[in-house]
């Protein structure tokens, strides 16, 4: 085993060098400086800028005028309905041969298939 170290000594010391720099890098960039706190204990900026957003919307005042305007007039809706359609089995893992209460009076041809040759 000593004798394969020493022959791949430039790989090794190679390998060394470049995780050194590496923890070098990752540990001398992260080091950035803890937000400062009041005497409180409490970040007061982010409470200043949520109550100064509040009074900004409680100056907006809304008005109807908007839907006696032609061109909301002339909005058409292209919703689609949603057809129900019937759901699966309730255990679609579970063998064929217990019938659900949904399917236990139909048969489907899919029932018929898996179903064992008589």
């Amino acid at each position: 085993m000593i004798a394969s170290l020493l022959r791949n000594k430039f790989f090794l010391i190679g390998i060394i060098i470049i995780v050194l720099v590496g923890a070098w890098f990752g540990l001398t960039s992260s080091s950035a400086p803890a937000p400062a706190l009041t005497s409180a204990g409490a970040d007061t900026s982010g409470d200043e800028a949520i109550v100064s957003s509040l009074l900004a919307l409680q100056a907006i005042t809304l008005s109807g005028t908007i839907f006696s305007n032609p061109a909301y007039a002339s909005l058409q809706d292209f919703t689609t309905a949603i057809i129900p359609v019937p759901a699966g089995r309730p255990d679609p893992f579970a063998p064929l041969s217990q019938q659900s209460a949904y399917a236990s009076g139909t048969s489907t041809k899919s029932a018929q298939i898996f179903q064992p040759a008589k």
